[in-house]
């Protein structure tokens, strides 16, 4: 798998955490930033973890993870936004960057598993 996505998702991490803490400092939200900050940050936990696959499968099954994890990610995103602790553009910068890690990482796994 190509660096590319270790950056865009470590990228992803970092902006999700950021976000988190505003969340909490900010607009004294705990609950869904915490569910947010590990599914966002799982995603590329998931992706690194990967890179020491023992095996093919193995390597498709942590990508299998960082996908649900991105899925996961956006649902909260999207509920966030639902009950304005998020703004749209607050909402609509950081859904792009996931929804792209999304359909990176759903390609990459349709060409694996050819």
């Amino acid at each position: 798998m190509d660096g590319n996505i270790q950056d865009k998702s470590f990228q992803f991490a970092v902006r999700i955490v950021k976000l988190c803490k505003m969340l909490r400092n900010d607009r004294s939200e705990y609950v869904l930033s915490k569910q947010l900050l590990r599914s966002g940050t799982s995603i590329g936990a998931n992706i690194a973890e990967a890179q020491q696959a023992q095996s093919r499968a193995d390597f498709i099954a942590k990508l299998n993870v960082s996908l649900k994890e991105t899925t996961e990610t956006i649902y909260w995103l999207r509920l966030l936004e639902a009950t304005d602790y998020l703004s749209e553009m607050e909402y609509k910068s950081i859904i792009s960057d996931c929804v792209e890690i999304e359909k990176i990482l759903t390609a990459s796994i349709k060409s694996l598993k050819k």
